[in-house]
């Protein structure tokens, strides 16, 4: 009869495991693999229930870190990412204080702002990429002083 039980553990484990992919319950499933085992011999419900707590734990302990570097993707840079240095042109004057300005970044068209809140960049100005914050370009000047303001 407990056979059955941890059967119906580990497959609801597998189940739920296979649904988020988070790599969690799989250990316990092998737990409950052991403790099937367990009872098989005739190991009581008590040994079983250890059993099942051990392997589970030493699994999640010592496999999981290895699993998930391995399995896991690693990260892929996204363009936004090559963003970051390149030139850029103003198509609408950046103001950080009226929250306005759009510049444009291999044909695309961005909201912008500057790093420095006292910097305000013109129209027609070229300006660098400092970071990408969510979907706008932070910016500091580049190129002709004259289309560039100091408030």
């Amino acid at each position: 009869m407990e056979v059955l039980i941890w059967l119906g553990v580990m497959i609801l484990l597998l189940i739920i495991e296979a649904v988020t992919v988070g790599l969690t319950t799989i250990w316990f499933a092998a737990g409950a693999l052991a403790a099937i085992l367990a009872s098989m011999l005739g190991i009581g419900i008590t040994g079983q229930i250890i059993l099942f707590s051990g392997v589970s734990l030493l699994l999640l302990i010592f496999t999981r870190p290895i699993a998930v570097r391995y399995i896991t993707p690693h990260h892929i840079r996204t363009n936004y990412e090559d963003a970051v240095g390149k030139t850029v042109k103003i198509t609408k004057r950046v103001h950080n204080i009226n929250g306005t300005g759009t510049a444009l970044l291999n044909g695309q068209e961005w909201t912008a702002r500057t790093k420095d809140d006292r910097i305000t960049l013109e129209e027609g100005a070229l300006a660098k990429v400092a970071a990408v914050e969510g979907v706008k370009l932070i910016l500091i000047p580049s190129g002709d002083p004259a289309l560039q303001k100091q408030e």
